[in-house]
């Protein structure tokens, strides 16, 4: 059997790839994982809560899933269609032991996926996940995971105030309300579709929603924060003052101005990490982001003395290097941010209420208070190669990225990566002059075109 854990989580098309079989194992093995840890600490009656985005395949898979649990001796809260990260933050706050989530994020449709939480909110490691895929390799009849009897088989329960719960956690994470804000949603025929615009309504702002009639195939179709024209025009066309977009699981969100102009997960995190530093709340004084992030961000925040640490892409290493570095405030372009004196995890909802904050507080146009950064103009070329490491490895590639990177003299810089998934080199490049930063990155491209 081949790995089935990414970086997040177990993804495939559903019922084909992600069957209803494997959630009934994953639920097996998962739960029993779970169990074991909990049990270690004098929990005899484990449960874990469940939560899922409105795809299709999201209550066959539940269904299964939760059998699994159950026939592991596990209990399964069920909050029903609810963002991720509301699960990270409801395991805490119901006192469970642990969460899954059914949803493949920003993917079409027919994807879906399985990640699970531990006991505090955060993702399992990867030590966890082994140990998961490692029971996955037995067959059912070598399955030798406990099946309980009687009263110790697992329970189902409808946690019928979760969405109440969550939206009282996040209005606690501001002061005061969002009166006199316009604002339109884009929900993503996904899991914000009711939590987002309610929380908005009950604070006080005019909510214009969009996309936020899911009927399990249209999540993520051309909408939400991967697809932000709608957002763009309905935002213009109402005269609001800023529009939001999620994507399928709500665990990201980006923006756009009342021009229409987008303000992304960077500028968003820049907004954030002034606001923060200015009420001494930036622990360390640190944002953790990632390589992709815009140069622009760097020379916007340094100057003001914020230090800024990079990770790989993904938001589990941003969430390493906050934890390992104290800092408090991280995330990606994407709009993926993790506000940790919060969540454990990347909560769009969370992320769209302190941008709007920001916004209102400013008593300026959505515009103007974006202008903390300038993004610099960003160029990407994606070249497929027959062996990775020896494209990496060539000299001739070395030499020329090296060239470039002295042409751009300090205002402007190259990143060449290997895809983590695919045969490619990614070669981006960025700097004040759009013209010679595309220039620079096609020539380096054209190198490993010949590989």
């Amino acid at each position: 059997m081949g790995k089935l854990f990414g970086t997040d989580g177990v993804r495939g098309i559903a019922n084909q790839e992600l069957t209803p079989e494997l959630a009934f194992r994953l639920g097996r093995a998962g739960g029993a994982v779970l169990a074991r840890a909990a049990r270690e600490q004098g929990i005899e009656r484990p449960a874990l809560v469940i939560g899922r985005d409105t795809r299709i395949s999201g209550q066959m898979l539940e269904s299964a899933l939760v059998a699994g649990l159950n026939s592991a001796g596990v209990d399964a809260w069920l909050a029903g269609v609810i963002p991720t990260p509301a699960v990270a933050y409801l395991i805490r706050a119901y006192g469970a032991q642990g969460g899954v989530v059914i949803s493949a994020s920003h993917n079409p449709a027919p994807d879906n996926g399985i990640k699970f939480f531990g006991p505090s909110g955060y993702k399992l490691t990867d030590e966890q996940e082994e140990t998961i895929e490692a029971l996955l390799g037995e067959t059912a009849e070598e399955d030798h995971l406990p099946r309980p009897i009687g009263a110790q088989v697992g329970r189902v329960r409808q946690l019928e105030d979760a969405e109440d719960r969550y939206l009282a956690f996040l209005k606690s994470t501001i002061p005061g309300d969002l009166s006199g804000l316009k604002v339109v949603v884009d929900c993503a025929n996904g899991a914000a579709c009711r939590v987002s615009p309610r929380l908005l309504r009950e604070l006080g702002a005019e909510v214009l929603v969009i996309n936020d009639q899911p009927d399990g195939l249209n999540i993520n179709a051309g909408c939400g924060s991967t697809h932000l024209d709608a957002l763009k025009a309905a935002v213009v066309e109402h005269g609001a003052q800023v529009g939001i977009a999620h994507d399928g699981d709500a665990d990201r969100v980006l923006a756009v101005d009342e021009k229409g102009q987008v303000i992304d997960g960077d500028v968003i995190m820049a907004l954030c990490a002034l606001a923060w530093q200015k009420q001494g709340r930036l622990q360390q004084n640190t944002l953790v982001v990632t390589v992709m992030t815009n140069l622009g961000l760097h020379l916007a925040l340094k100057p003001r003395g914020i230090n800024i640490l990079e990770t790989r892409v993904g938001d589990r290493y941003v969430l390493e290097k906050m934890l390992e570095s104290g800092a408090v405030l991280g995330g990606e372009q994407s709009g993926h941010i993790i506000f940790l004196d919060y969540n454990t995890t990347g909560d769009g909802v969370l992320t769209g209420l302190q941008l709007l904050h920001i916004i209102k507080e400013a008593g300026k146009p959505a515009s103007a208070t974006a202008a903390v950064m300038e993004r610099l103009p960003q160029f990407l070329v994606n070249v497929r190669v027959k062996d990775k490491e020896a494209a990496m490895a060539s000299l001739k590639a070395q030499e020329a990225i090296r060239q470039a990177e002295a042409q751009l003299a300090g205002q402007g810089r190259i990143l060449v990566r290997p895809s983590g998934t695919e045969p490619l080199i990614r070669v981006m490049g960025e700097g004040r002059d759009g013209a010679l930063v595309e220039k620079l990155v096609r020539e380096i491209a054209a190198i490993f075109e010949q590989m």
